[in-house]
């Protein structure tokens, strides 16, 4: 069976998260979307909400499983013998930090292998980030986020 994990902190996932969900899935007999924590990053979402927001937007995809971790990526492989990571690309900015982060996962595991895929061009722009500062002002989220999981973002940063 071939198995890939995307990870990621999905601080809410955005469409272009699901548009790399979908193809990846696509690709591989199971897609496990891994949430992990980002100590870079101060989350507005905590990781079990992240998880049940993913679950929701999946849900009729069958071969995604979402799963939460803290810890390194590589040690979630290596516990279930994966080896292939898939990681978004919107930018050239954005590949020179995950260029960074397969060779040091490829340091750390020497089996494991990154694959990237560039995310459509309709979603280039969009990030966590920007979704939640948009989100914050009162703008309109629909094509940023699931329409699925909208007014759960817009409670969180209301109720924040």
């Amino acid at each position: 069976m071939r198995v890939a994990v995307y990870p990621g902190s999905f601080d809410p996932i955005t469409e272009g998260h699901l548009d790399i969900i979908k193809r990846a899935s696509k690709m591989f007999d199971e897609l496990v979307v891994l949430v992990l924590i980002n100590p870079e990053k101060k989350g507005l979402f905590d990781i079990e909400e992240r998880k049940v927001l993913i679950e929701k937007v999946t849900k009729n995809i069958p071969n995604v499983k979402v799963k939460a971790f803290h810890g390194l990526l590589v040690n979630y492989m290596k516990e279930r013998e994966l080896n292939v990571i898939i990681k978004g690309l919107r930018a050239v900015t954005d590949f020179e930090y995950e260029f960074q982060m397969a060779l040091m996962n490829r340091k750390l595991s020497p089996t494991i292998e990154t694959v990237f895929m560039m995310t459509s061009a309709q979603y280039s722009y969009l990030s966590s980030s920007s979704v939640k500062q948009v989100a914050k002002f009162g703008g309109d989220l629909n094509d940023l986020v699931p329409k699925e999981i909208i007014d759960d973002v817009v409670n969180k940063i209301l109720n924040k």
